[in-house]
C-alpha cells in the first residue's frame, strides 16, 4: 500500500519531467514583463547623477528611495510602428545630503520607460503626480 501511495505522490512529477517553463510571447503575454528589474538601475543612476545626491558620505549621496507611483501608458500607433510594445511612467522620491553632509534635502525623479524589441529603455519624464502618475499641469508642480 505504501508503494502505491508513493507512486501516486510522485506521478505528477514524472508526468511533467519533460515539461519546461515557457515564457509567454503571444497574445495574453504580460507586456510589462521585466519592468521591475529597471527600478534598481534607475535608482543607481539617480544616486550617481542627480544633483541632490552630489554630496557623498561613505559613498552614498541619497537614501530613503521610494517608488511613489508606476503607471502603464497607452502605446500609440506611432510608437507601435517604432517597435514599442509597452510604456510605463514612474516617480521616485529620495533624500539627499546637504553640502555639510547632513541629510534631509528632498529630491524626486520621473521616468518614462518603453519596451522596444523586448528590451526596456528609460528617458527622463516631465514631473508626474506622485500618487496617480498623471502628468502635472502648469499650475501644479513637484519639486525636483
Amino acid at each position: 500500500m505504501i508503494k502505491f501511495l508513493t507512486a501516486l505522490a510522485i506521478a505528477p512529477a514524472i508526468l511533467c519531467a519533460g515539461c519546461s517553463p515557457r515564457t509567454p510571447t503571444g497574445k495574453g503575454a504580460d507586456p510589462n514583463a521585466g519592468f521591475d528589474a529597471q527600478i534598481p538601475a534607475w535608482r543607481a543612476d539617480i544616486e550617481a547623477k542627480h544633483p541632490a545626491c552630489a554630496a557623498k558620505v561613505d559613498g552614498k549621496g541619497c537614501d530613503s528611495f521610494e517608488v511613489r507611483c508606476k503607471g502603464a501608458m497607452v502605446v500609440t500607433s506611432e510608437e507601435a510602428a517604432r517597435g514599442v510594445t509597452a510604456r510605463v511612467v514612474s516617480a521616485m522620491t529620495f533624500s539627499g545630503r546637504n553640502a555639510d553632509g547632513s541629510s534631509g534635502k528632498a529630491g524626486s525623479a520621473f521616468a518614462d520607460f518603453r519596451k522596444v524589441d523586448g528590451a526596456w529603455t528609460r528617458a527622463e519624464s516631465p514631473p508626474l503626480n506622485l500618487t496617480t502618475c498623471a502628468a502635472q499641469t502648469q499650475t501644479g508642480s513637484v519639486g525636483g
